[in-house]
Formats: C-alpha cells, sequence, structure tokens
C-alpha cells in the first residue's frame, strides 16, 4: 500500500485517495488520507452470545454489501494493491473476505469503475464458494496482474483466461529501504507466525501449530547455544507476537535469570519502515510471515523462509536461492540449522545475489506502475 500511495503521489499527484480496508484507523492515522472499515463489524461489538451474534453478522453481511457498492460507485479508479488477496493459504470464511473481493469488481462492472488487482497473489482453492468468489472477483475486474508466475498459473487452472495478464515482482520491491548494512552476524531476525495450516488444514490446526513452535523453540534453543542473539518480529497478525512470547518464556526458564533479556527480546513496530529499521540490525533473518521474507530480500540479508505456501517458494526461486525455504507444515528444526548454517558460510555470495535481483525486481515494479497508469489514468 506504501508503494502504491508513493507512486500515486508521484505520478498522479493531482488524485483524490481514499481507502477500504481492514484497520481503517491506522491507515487514516498512519497515511494521513480518509479510510472506511472494510466490514461493518469492525465498527461494533458483535461478540454477542448465541442468537443475538448470528443476527448482526447476517445484518452486517447485507450492510457490507450496500456499503462495498456505495463505496465503490463514489470513485473513478479502485486499486487492490499486491497482496495475496486470491488465496486460501490461511483460514478464511468464503463470506467473509472473498465476498467482499467480488462485490468490490463486481461493482467495478456494473458502475464502470476500474477495478485493478495489482500484482496479486492467488492459489489453487479448493472449497467451491470461495474458488467461485474470488475467480469471480479476478475475471471482473478491469485490471490485473500477479507477483509470480506460479499465481497466474494457478488462475489459469481455475477458469480464468490469463493471456493478457503480465507478471511482475512484488510491489514491496519498489519500496524505499535503508541503506545496505551487513548488520551484527550474530544477531539473526526470527519472524514468527500464529501458524494454523491452511483453509484444508482445520481438521489438523492445533497439531500443525504445536509441531512449527516445538521446531521453531528447538532451532532458537541451537541458536542461543551457538553464540547467537535473537530478536523476534510478527506480521500482519498481533496474535503473532504471543508464539514469540512463548519461545521467551522457554527461554527465560532455561537460562539464569537476567540473561534471557540480553539474548532474546521482541521487536515490536507499526509502520513497514520500522519493521525494515529493525531487521537491518540483524547479520541474517529466518521468517514464516511473506512480508517479513520480503524485508530481509530488500535489505539484501541472506534470508532463509519458512512458508506456508508455494509463494514461499516461488519468491526464493525467483530470488535465486530457491534451497533457502522450507515449508512449515513439515518444518524440522534439524534442516533449518542446516539451511541457516549454509547462509552462513555463503554470506557474501548470497548478498551479491539479493542485491542483483532487488535490482531488477525495482526496476520490473516500475514498469508495473507505468503499464498502470496507461490503462488507468490515460483518459
Amino acid at each position: 500500500m506504501e508503494s502504491v500511495l508513493a507512486y500515486l503521489r508521484r505520478a498522479h499527484h493531482d488524485v483524490e485517495v481514499d481507502a477500504m480496508s481492514a484497520g481503517f484507523e491506522r491507515v487514516r492515522d498512519i497515511y494521513g488520507i480518509p479510510a472506511v472499515p472494510l466490514s461493518w463489524q469492525e465498527r461494533h461489538d458483535h461478540r454477542r452470545p448465541g442468537p443475538a451474534r448470528i443476527v448482526l453478522r447476517i445484518l452486517g453481511k447485507l450492510a457490507d454489501t450496500m456499503r462495498i457498492i456505495l463505496w465503490v460507485r463514489r470513485h473513478d479508479v479502485v486499486i487492490v494493491p499486491g497482496m495475496g488477496v486470491l488465496e486460501d493459504t490461511t483460514p478464511l470464511s468464503a463470506y467473509g473476505f472473498p465476498l467482499s473481493m467480488f462485490l468490490l469488481s463486481a461493482a467495478g462492472r456494473v458502475f464502470g469503475v476500474k477495478v485493478a488487482l495489482v500484482t496479486v497473489g492467488t492459489s489453487v482453492i479448493r472449497r467451491r464458494a470461495t474458488r467461485w468468489l474470488l475467480v469471480g472477483a479476478a475475471r471482473l475486474a478491469c485490471y490485473r496482474s500477479f507477483r509470480d508466475e506460479y499465481s497466474r498459473t494457478a488462475m489459469r487452472r481455475q477458469g480464468l483466461d490469463t493471456t493478457r495478464d503480465e507478471v511482475f515482482p512484488d510491489l514491496v520491491f519498489a519500496f524505499e529501504a535503508p541503506p545496505y548494512d551487513s548488520g551484527d552476524e550474530r544477531l539473526v531476525a526470527v519472524g514468527v507466525m500464529d501458524y494454523h495450516g491452511g483453509d484444508d488444514d482445520r481438521a489438523r490446526a492445533e497439531q500443525l501449530h504445536a509441531s512449527y513452535v516445538e521446531q521453531l523453540t528447538s532451532f532458537t534453543d541451537w541458536l542461543l547455544d551457538n553464540g547467537y542473539r535473537v530478536r523476534f518480529f510478527g506480521g500482519d497478525d498481533s496474535c503473532d507476537y504471543t508464539v514469540a512470547d512463548e519461545i521467551i518464556t522457554h527461554i527465560e526458564r532455561r537460562l539464569p535469570a537476567g540473561q534471557a533479556a540480553d539474548l532474546a527480546a521482541v521487536a515490536r513496530f507499526t509502520r513497514y519502515a520500522e519493521m525494515l529499521a529493525e531487521m537491518n540490525r540483524a547479520g541474517t533473518v529466518v521468517a514464516t510471515r511473506f512480508h517479513n521474507v520480503l524485508g530481509g530480500l530488500l535489505l539484501a540479508k541472506p534470508t532463509v523462509a519458512i512458508g506456508y505456501s508455494q509463494k514461499f517458494v516461488a519468491l526464493m526461486a525467483d530470488t535465486g536461492l530457491p534451497e533457502f525455504v522450507q515449508l512449515a507444515h513439515e518444518l524440522d528444526a534439524g534442516r533449518l540449522i542446516a539451511t541457516f548454517m549454509e547462509a552462513q558460510d555463503r554470506r557474501a555470495e548470497l548478498v551479491a545475489r539479493i542485491t542483483k535481483h532487488n535490482a531488477a525486481s525495482a526496476a520490473a515494479v516500475a514498469a508495473q506502475f507505468t503499464a498502470l497508469s496507461d490503462v488507468l489514468f490515460s483518459t
């Protein structure tokens, strides 16, 4: 979002910008633009018992349908900036965000508003209702591009003609990162996630979560036992910090009093630039959240991804680091330690490879913005 706002202010400074989003108050306060909630329930307490809660949810969905339609109608252009808005790699209800995406694109088609899905991610969606809504949202959009070939192929496999759709790197590569700093090689940025598997893993969600935390805790123990210090990073969800706190509690039990605080801490932030500044102090990044992994690459840090979907495999392969990714549902501390040690041994090579990739990605994102201007603002 920050990358798109910077593009608009640079290339189309005369346009009026506002937003409809989750966390609308943060968007309004941080970015200085008018913002309204994506969901009616975000402004209303829906934690009611029994039938009252069900009634409020139904009323909320009816209200959201009208709110989204009327909001889209007031605009000339609606840009959905990046993210995995067409994927189900984390648990979600079809009648939550997927329905909102469909209404957004459908309203744009009805009222002649240009809805652009810009460098978005997707996956092969197995749940029928979710697939119908998200593929429909993509089909009705005025413009769409994908952040990797995997996403474009996944959408084509689900029946969408992607012949004219292009692939561009993630919009984060247009973000103005701090100057390169090798950081402290004994400090490791560990990005954690409140991981419970994907939308198809609900039956074993707790098992996957427990295994993920156990393996990540073992990896952290190895780091501390071998002279490293750790900074934990969360991501899109405040629940991520419960995982970091759980691992720190474990560290406090096994280390002498006061020593844990010197070796392991949590980095908290509200903006991506703050996260990058904190992460830049580290020498190596090992992360689960997609935009934590992107942050490590943007800073040209040797980066190991613990991915929860194929988008991580695609990202690391595009960067030239296919061997530095392990999927979260099969996370193994021993393998992670071996991969981490390989990243240390090949540090200079990896930094050079990532730096070259970042330059090419930034140029490609600039080309994406040029294409976007031609489609959305040429008349």
